[in-house]
C-alpha cells in the first residue's frame, strides 16, 4: 500500500512549501506521471511548428483507448461536414479538423480516461462536464477557428487545479465543497477562500503551477489565472487581456447552468452577457445563444463517450434534456421544446449501450474503413505526406504493429531510405533502414533488397531463424532487431519497365505473432496501391 507524505505544511507556511506537499501527494497517485507526461507531449507537440503531423498521430495512437473515444467524437456531426462519410483515421482527423482542435480533443479526452477508474467517479463526471462546458462555452463566442481553438483550452486549463485536486485529492475536494456549500450551519464560503483554507493555496495557483511542471507555453499560463479587478469597461478588441475575460465569462456561464434551475437559467446568462458586453464585444443574445450551441456539442460528447450520469445529477443541466429557449427563459410558455428544435437526442440515433468501451474493431473493418478514408482523401487536393501518413496508420491500427516504416528510393543513391515512421522508436529508427536496390559487385543482396528488387510481398514469422537471420541486413540486426516483421515492396511502370518506388515496413515484438489472413492480405495491397496512386497523382512525382 502506498503511504502519502504525513508532513503536511502548517498554516502560514510559503506558498513553495505548500506547492511541493501537495503536488508530491500527487505524484503518489499511479497515473499522474502518466497524465503528465501525456499531456506534456501532445501540447509540446501542437505548438511547435516544425514538428509534423505524423508526430501527433503516433502520440495519440500509442494509447488504443484514447484513439478510439477521438474518433468516435470526431465523427460527431459537430466536426463532420454534411454529406462526408466518417473519418476512421487519425491522421485524417488531423487533416480536416486541425492541429488546434485535435490537440484540445485529445487533452479533454485524457482527463476522461483518468476520471473512469476513480471511485468518486460521480462528482468527477460533472467537474469534468463543466470543465468541458466552459471550453466549449469560449469557443463558441469566437468568429473564427484559431481564436475558437485557443478559447477553448484556456477556458478548460482555467480550471486545472480544480479538476486535479478532485481527480487525486478527493478528501481535500468533499471539505472544500462542504465549506462553499455552509459547513456545519457556517456561513458558505467562495470556493477561492475554501480551497486556500483546506489547502493552502487556491485552485487556480495550484493549476498554473502543475502547468509550469508540464512546461505550458507561457501564453496559456497567462490566462489559467482570472484577472484581477472589476470587469472593463471599455472594449478590449485586439488587446491580450482579452482572452482572460474571456475564460472567464465562459467559466461563470457554465457555472450558472450547471447550478441555477432550468427556469432560471436564460436570464442568468443574460445578465453574463450584458456584464461583460462592452469589453468582449458581444452582440445581443450572444451568451443565450452561445450556450444553446456548446449545449448540444457537449450532449454530442457525452453520448459518444457513453458517460452515464446519475439520476438527478446536476451534470444533467449542462445537457439538451434541460434546454430552455434562453429568449423565454423563465417564463409561463418556455417555448418549443428541444425535440421541436432538433436538439433531444434519442436511442435510435446511436447512443452506445451500457458497460465499457467497444471490443476491439476487426482488422479487416478497420482495413476497410482506412482504405475509404484513403480514397475521400485523394480525389481532393491533398498532401502526399498526409496520405502516406494515413495509410501507415490503417496498417499500424489494423494489425496492432509495434512500429511500421515508410520507406521510398532515394535516386542518388539507388536506394529505399526510411523517411516516414510510426509506433515505438519509430521515428528515430526511420533513418536506419537503408535498402540497396543493387548488389554490390561480388557480393550478395540481403533479405531486404532481395525482396524490394523481386517485388515480392514476405512475412517472416520468426527471423531467429537461421535461413533467415543469415540474411538479415547489419543494420536490422544492430538497431530493429523486430522477431517478427511484413514487407510489402511498392513498384510503378515509368517507360515500360517496373521500378522500386518504395516499401511498406511492419514488425511485432513477438515471433509467429504476425498472422495474416487473405482478405487482410488483399486488403493491405488495396492500400499499397492507393499509396501508388497518390506519388501518380502528386506533383512530386512527375
Amino acid at each position: 500500500m502506498m503511504v502519502e507524505p504525513a508532513s503536511q505544511p502548517t498554516v502560514g507556511e510559503a506558498p513553495s512549501v505548500t506547492l511541493e506537499y501537495l503536488l508530491r501527494r500527487m505524484r503518489h497517485k499511479s497515473d499522474f506521471p502518466t497524465l503528465s507526461e501525456s499531456v506534456t507531449r501532445v501540447q509540446a507537440l501542437s505548438e511547435a511548428e516544425n514538428e509534423s503531423l505524423s508526430r501527433l498521430c503516433d502520440e495519440i495512437l500509442k494509447d488504443v483507448a484514447l484513439t478510439q473515444k477521438l474518433l468516435r467524437v470526431v465523427n460527431t456531426a459537430h466536426y463532420r461536414r454534411a454529406g462526408t462519410d466518417s473519418i476512421s483515421t487519425v491522421s485524417r482527423a488531423v487533416a480536416l479538423v486541425g492541429v488546434g482542435g485535435i490537440r484540445n480533443l485529445a487533452l479533454s479526452l485524457m482527463l476522461v480516461e483518468h476520471m473512469e477508474d476513480k471511485q468518486h467517479a460521480q462528482q468527477l463526471k460533472e467537474e469534468f462536464l463543466r470543465t468541458v462546458m466552459a471550453g466549449t462555452l469560449a469557443s463558441e463566442l469566437c468568429t473564427n477557428a484559431k481564436d475558437a481553438e485557443q478559447a477553448y483550452i484556456e477556458a478548460l486549463f482555467r480550471n486545472l487545479g480544480r479538476l486535479l485536486v478532485g481527480f487525486y485529492l478527493p478528501e481535500d475536494a468533499q471539505e472544500i465543497r462542504a465549506l462553499i456549500q455552509g459547513k456545519d450551519g457556517a456561513a458558505p464560503m467562495n470556493e477561492a477562500k475554501a480551497s486556500l483554507q483546506v489547502l493552502g493555496l487556491g485552485f487556480e495557483a495550484l493549476g498554473v503551477a502543475v502547468g509550469k511542471s508540464w512546461s505550458l507555453p507561457e501564453s496559456l499560463l497567462s490566462n489559467m489565472s482570472s484577472p484581477a479587478g472589476p470587469v472593463p469597461g471599455k472594449s478590449l478588441a485586439a488587446r491580450p487581456e482579452r482572452r482572460a475575460w474571456l475564460a472567464s465569462l465562459a467559466n461563470e456561464a457554465a457555472n450558472a447552468m450547471l447550478n441555477c434551475e432550468p427556469t432560471e437559467v436564460g436570464d442568468a446568462l443574460a445578465a453574463l452577457g450584458q456584464h461583460y458586453a462592452v469589453p468582449l464585444d458581444l452582440p445581443q443574445q450572444a451568451v443565450q445563444e452561445a450556450a444553446a450551441r456548446a449545449r448540444k456539442r457537449l450532449t454530442e460528447l457525452t453520448r459518444v463517450l457513453n458517460l452515464k450520469l446519475e439520476p438527478d445529477s446536476h451534470a444533467e443541466r449542462l445537457l439538451e434534456a434541460y434546454y430552455v429557449d434562453a429568449p423565454n427563459a423563465g417564463q409561463a410558455d418556455s417555448g418549443p421544446s428541444p425535440e421541436s428544435l432538433g436538439l433531444a437526442w434519442t436511442d435510435e440515433e446511436g447512443a452506445l449501450a451500457s458497460g465499457e468501451l467497444p471490443t476491439p474493431v476487426a482488422s479487416v473493418d478497420i482495413l476497410t474503413s482506412g482504405i475509404q478514408d484513403i480514397t475521400n482523401t485523394l480525389v481532393d487536393s491533398f498532401q502526399l505526406n498526409e496520405v502516406l501518413g494515413m495509410i501507415l496508420e490503417t496498417v499500424y491500427r489494423a494489425l496492432d504493429c509495434r512500429r511500421v516504416v515508410f520507406c521510398l528510393r532515394d535516386a542518388r543513391s539507388a536506394s529505399l531510405v526510411g523517411r516516414i515512421g510510426l509506433g515505438q522508436g519509430a521515428d528515430q529508427l526511420k533513418s536506419a533502414f537503408v535498402i540497396p536496390l543493387k548488389a554490390p559487385e561480388g557480393a550478395s543482396v540481403d533479405l531486404f533488397s532481395a525482396v524490394c528488387i523481386k517485388g515480392v510481398d514476405t512475412l517472416i514469422a520468426d527471423a531467429s531463424a537461421s535461413s533467415v537471420a543469415s540474411r538479415l541486413p547489419h543494420w536490422f540486426v544492430q538497431r530493429v532487431r523486430a522477431p517478427t516483421f511484413l514487407l510489402l515492396p511498392m513498384t510503378m511502370k515509368r517507360q515500360g519497365q517496373d521500378v522500386v518506388l518504395g516499401m511498406i515496413y511492419a514488425d511485432r515484438d513477438q515471433a509467429d505473432s504476425l498472422n495474416i489472413t487473405e482478405k487482410e492480405l488483399s486488403l493491405l495491397r488495396t492500400l499499397r496501391a492507393q499509396a501508388v496512386m497518390a506519388f501518380k497523382q502528386s506533383t512530386a512525382i512527375s
